[in-house]
């Protein structure tokens, strides 16, 4: 939570400052965003199956979160875009070597028949951490008269008390500690014991993300239809507040009445969110549009990770969420750089209904794979 305050403050101030400040096209901030979010996920790959290997995940979450947080003073410091470029590189190759390693720890510690539901608490405290940042932007861009960099200093410091609290609070199990468990070569081999339900799983989420680019296009498209710089934000707590009210709940219920029901209303609700984003020629619209896209989140995200852990063996957990991020990340790069082109060639409602269609496509893809997946 403490880190997504951090992180998203920046988030949601950042795409405004390289416009504003820096000058920045939207083709660049697409590349920007889309190699960052390729290499975190590249980068879990490793951290995963590592983490496999030594049968310790600990670690890695913390060198993957003081990595974050060190990055986050490049940002007001930046006086050009390869300052931003850098910081926000630094930034996800931190959470790639977090996020493989804390999902297969989240499996680790939680019951089976808990599992959803741990994932939807996960994702909803990260929202709750992914309103607050943007509602403190908000606030702080009132009070320090719009001074950008001035309140990108303030997101240091929830960052660093991320690290404080998981290197002094969290603990792994004691099978984990006592590396006792079974510990396979560290080698790609592994990958071909992934079960083919799996691998449709992946492709699945590769779908899912190509069509959600990065939300640094709901920023700016809230500054495009009319947005004052200082109240950009907004758009980003409504998303979260949605996300982080509906994620657990969306879990819980998952583990009762199965996750294919809710993946498809998940991306059905994309469908709407792109529509309303397209169209939209006021704030308000907008805000509607990020309140829809958050639903979808709250939908969908936790369930992915729940399916990634429930067809993976226990023991390669953290390889299964490597290359689940792995491919979402590829993903998100292509989602990311279409994006940005789109909007530059023909304007943002371009971008956003591209993103409907490839919503339209996952969906198909959901139903065509019902039987083959078996997502219950």
């Amino acid at each position: 939570m403490f880190m997504d305050i951090s992180s998203e403050l920046v988030h949601s101030l950042l795409p405004v400052f390289m416009v504003t400040v820096l000058g920045s096209s939207m083709v660049t901030i697409g590349v920007v965003e889309g190699v960052a979010e390729a290499a975190a996920a590249f980068t879990k790959v490793f951290s995963g199956a590592i983490s496999d290997f030594y049968g310790k995940r600990k670690v890695f979450v913390v060198l993957g979160y003081g990595l974050g947080a060190i990055a986050k003073p490049l940002f007001p410091l930046a006086t050009t875009v390869g300052w931003v470029f850098t910081g926000r590189f630094l930034d996800r190759i931190g959470k790639g070597i977090r996020g493989a390693p804390r999902d297969a720890l989240i499996a680790d510690i939680t019951p089976l028949e808990l599992r959803g539901a741990a994932y939807g608490l996960r994702q909803s405290l990260d929202s709750v951490g992914a309103f607050i940042g943007p509602l403190l932007a908000v606030a702080l861009m009132a009070w320090l008269a719009n001074d950008i960099k001035a309140v990108l200093w303030v997101a240091v410091v929830p960052a660093f008390i991320a690290v404080t609290l998981l290197v002094t609070t969290v603990r792994e199990p004691d099978h984990m500690n006592s590396g006792t468990g079974p510990r396979l070569a560290l080698t790609l081999a592994g990958a071909r014991r992934l079960p083919r339900r799996y691998w449709l799983i992946v492709l699945l989420g590769a779908l899912f993300t190509l069509a959600r680019f990065s939300e640094a296009f709901l920023v700016l498209r809230a500054m495009d239809v009319g947005s004052a710089i200082g109240y950009v934000p907004v758009v980003m707590i409504v998303m979260n507040v949605v996300y982080a009210g509906i994620a657990y709940p969306a879990g819980a219920i998952a583990d009762r009445i199965g996750r294919r029901k809710l993946l498809i209303a998940g991306l059905a609700t994309l469908i709407v969110a792109d529509a309303v984003l397209a169209s939209a020629n006021s704030p308000t619209q907008v805000l509607l549009g990020a309140a829809l896209w958050g639903l979808h989140m709250a939908l969908t995200q936790g369930l992915l990770s729940a399916l990634v852990a429930e067809t993976a063996p226990s023991e390669l957990r953290g390889t299964a969420f490597g290359i689940f991020n792995l491919f979402s990340g590829a993903a998100l790069l292509l989602a990311s750089i279409i994006a940005g082109a789109l909007w530059t060639a023909y304007g943002a409602s371009a971008t956003f209904l591209a993103g409907a269609v490839f919503a339209a496509v996952a969906t198909i893809g959901l139903l065509g794979y019902r039987t083959k997946a078996r997502i219950p």
